[in-house]
């Protein structure tokens, strides 16, 4: 199973979303070719609201825990249903500013 399957086996029993998106954003980087070692994560869910975005992030990274060291980026957009109905969109990833990419 690959490791974005995993994280959104994980995230759905963990958090339950009304949006998951998990896009693996390796390629963008310096790693070989089919690496899985950069994840950008959109979830949005209940368990978010009156929640600051720390405890957002470390509600995820807690249910990632055991995968966590096996993952070399995991860039968080946690909102909320309200947020999320006004956003609709998590921002772009920025460019991968080392190793010649």
């Amino acid at each position: 199973m690959s490791k974005q399957t995993q994280i959104e086996e994980i995230l759905h029993q963990s958090f339950t979303p009304l949006f998951l998106e998990v896009v693996n954003e390796s390629a963008n980087h310096n790693v070989p070719a089919g690496s899985e070692s950069h994840f950008k994560v959109t979830l949005v869910a209940e368990s978010f609201v009156d929640k600051k975005l720390i405890a957002r992030h470390r509600l995820v990274n807690a249910a990632m825990a055991e995968m966590m060291p096996n993952i070399h980026a995991l860039a968080l957009h946690t909102y909320t249903p309200d947020e999320w109905q006004q956003r609709q969109t998590a921002p772009e990833s920025p460019e991968c500013m080392g190793g010649g990419k």
